[in-house]
C-alpha cells in the first residue's frame, strides 16, 4: 500500500533532480553509460561485417546467412525483456553491468567459433547482452535528466550509439581485410573492462530507490550526487520546485496495457517495430549487397557502409538539436517520412548501381538513427518509475522482431530472386506505415517524467 511519506519522497527527490544545473557529474556519468552503449552498438554490427567473408570461407547458402544475422537478435530479443524485469528488479546499474559483462565474454566465445552452428550460438548469448542493456541504460540517462532539456541531454547521449556502429564499420574496413573476422569479435570484448567499472563510478537512480522503498539509501544517493554537483558548479544550488509526486508501488507487466498506457504501449510498439525492421533490413544486408550484386571489393562495401553509419549519426545529431523544441510526435513522423521518401525514391529510380544504394541508404539512415535515437528517448518517459525499465524493454521486444523479420524478408526476397527494387519498396511501404502511426503517439515536451504519470 502507498503512503503518504512515500508519495512526498519521491516528489522531493524528482525535484531536487530537476533543479541540479548540468555539471561535470553529469558529464561523468553520460561518459560511463556511453561508454557501454558504444560497445553494445560496436557488438551489434559486428555480424554484419563478418558476413561477406563467412559467406566464401564457410560457403554458406543465402538462407545460412539469414540464420547466422537473426540468431543474435533472437537472443536481443529476450535480452530486452529478461533486463526489462531485472532493471526494475534489482537497479538500472547493476543491469547494464550484467549485461555487459554478458557481450564481451560471448564476443571472446564468437571469435573461437569454427562453424556456423557454434557462431550461432555464441551470437545468440552476446544477443542476451545487447538486447538488455540498451533500453535500460537510456532508462537510467532519462531519470538522471532535467525535463527542460532531457530531450538534448538524452540524445546526445544517445549518439554515442551510431557512433560505436561507424566505428564498427570503420575498424572493419583495415581489420577484416588484413586480421581476419576473429580479431573484430576480440576487440568486442573490450566491454567487459567497462562491466568491472561501472558499479562503482556511477550511483543507481534515486528515483529507482525510492521506488522500491528504500528511502534512507535514495537520499544519501542524492545528497551525494547533490554535494558533488554544488562542488563542480561552484555555487549553490537552487532550491527545488514543487513537483507532482508520484505513486510508489510494485509494477506489473499487465500495468503496460491498462487505462492511459494501453494507448501508449501499442504506439510505441508499433514505432520500435517499424524502425528497426527498416533500420535491420537495410544495414544487415548492405555490405553483402554491395559485394554479390554488384560485385565490389570487400573493403569498398564496407566504406559505403560506413558512410550510412556516418549520415545516421548526423541524423542524431540533428534530432537531438530540435526535439525539445518541436516535440517528439513531429520529431518521429518526420523522420519516418523523410526515410519512406529515400526509400521509395530508390526503388522508382531502380537500384542500378552500388553507388546509388550507398547514397540512398545513406540518406535514409539519416532519418532512421534520428528515429532509432528518438524512440530510446521517449519509451522511458511514458511510464512509471516502477515500471519504466520493464515499459522500455518492451518496447525493446517489438524492436527485436523487427531487427529478426526486416533482414529475414530481405533475405527471403534475394533468395527468391526477387528484385533490389521490390527489396527498397517494401522498406519503404512499412515507413511510411509509421510516420502515420506516429501521429497518433503521447506528447512527452517540457514535462518531468512525474507529470506524464501522476
Amino acid at each position: 500500500m502507498t503512503t503518504v511519506a512515500g508519495k512526498q519522497g519521491l516528489g522531493s527527490i524528482a525535484a531536487r533532480l530537476e533543479r541540479l544545473p548540468h555539471s561535470r557529474w553529469h558529464v561523468k556519468v553520460r561518459f560511463l553509460i556511453g561508454a557501454v552503449t558504444f560497445f553494445e552498438a560496436f557488438d551489434q554490427l559486428l555480424a554484419a561485417s563478418a558476413l561477406p567473408v563467412l559467406m566464401k570461407e564457410w560457403h554458406l547458402t543465402t538462407g545460412q546467412a539469414t540464420f547466422a544475422v537473426t540468431t543474435g537478435s533472437v537472443g536481443m530479443l529476450f535480452g530486452a525483456l529478461l533486463a526489462g524485469w531485472l532493471g526494475d528488479r534489482i537497479g538500472r546499474v547493476r543491469t547494464v553491468a550484467l549485461g555487459v559483462a554478458t557481450t564481451g565474454l560471448a564476443s571472446l566465445a564468437v571469435a573461437t567459433a569454427n562453424g556456423i552452428e557454434l557462431f550461432s550460438l555464441f551470437r545468440f548469448v552476446q544477443g542476451l547482452g545487447i538486447g538488455g542493456v540498451v533500453p535500460v541504460a537510456a532508462t537510467y540517462i532519462n531519470e538522471i535528466a532535467r525535463s527542460d532539456k532531457r530531450g538534448r541531454f538524452v540524445l546526445l547521449y544517445e549518439m554515442i550509439f551510431p557512433a560505436g556502429l561507424a566505428a564498427a564499420s570503420l575498424v572493419a574496413v583495415w581489420v577484416v581485410p588484413n586480421l581476419g573476422w576473429r580479431a573484430m569479435f576480440l576487440i568486442g570484448a573490450l566491454p567487459v573492462l567497462v562491466a568491472v567499472l561501472l558499479p562503482r563510478h556511477v550511483a543507481e537512480s534515486p528515483r529507482w530507490l525510492l521506488s522500491q522503498g528504500r528511502t534512507e539509501e535514495a537520499e544519501r544517493v542524492i545528497a551525494r550526487i547533490e554535494a558533488e554537483v554544488e562542488k563542480s558548479v561552484g555555487e549553490p544550488l537552487p532550491k527545488p520546485s514543487d513537483t507532482p509526486p508520484e505513486e510508489v508501488r510494485r509494477g506489473r507487466l499487465r500495468d503496460l496495457f491498462t487505462g492511459r498506457y494501453l494507448r501508449r504501449t501499442t504506439v510505441l510498439s508499433a514505432l520500435w517495430f517499424v524502425a528497426y525492421y527498416v533500420n535491420h533490413g537495410i544495414s544487415t544486408w548492405l555490405p553483402s549487397l554491395y559485394t554479390k550484386n554488384f560485385g565490389l571489393d570487400l573493403t569498398t562495401a564496407l566504406v559505403y557502409t560506413l558512410l550510412s553509419n556516418i549520415t545516421g549519426l548526423l541524423g542524431t545529431f540533428a534530432v537531438a538539436l530540435v526535439i525539445d523544441r518541436i516535440g517528439r510526435r513531429p520529431a518521429l513522423a518526420t523522420a519516418l517520412g523523410g526515410a519512406a521518401l529515400a526509400l521509395g525514391t530508390l526503388a522508382l529510380a531502380g537500384v542500378t548501381s552500388g553507388l546509388q544504394v550507398a547514397v540512398f541508404a545513406s540518406c535514409t539512415t539519416f532519418f532512421v538513427y534520428a528515429i532509432n535515437a528518438g524512440l530510446y528517448l521517449y519509451s522511458p518517459e511514458l511510464y512509471p518509475t516502477s515500471n519504466r525499465a520493464r515499459g522500455a524493454a518492451f518496447g525493446g521486444l517489438w524492436n527485436r522482431l523487427g531487427v529478426i523479420l526486416g533482414p529475414i524478408t530481405v533475405g527471403a526476397i534475394l533468395g527468391s530472386g526477387g528484385s533490389l527494387s521490390l527489396v527498397f519498396v517494401q522498406l519503404a511501404c512499412v515507413a511510411g506505415a509509421g510516420a502515420v502511426i506516429a501521429l497518433f503517439a503521447v506528447e512527452t515536451k517540457g514535462r518531468t517524467l512525474e507529470e506524464l504519470n501522476a
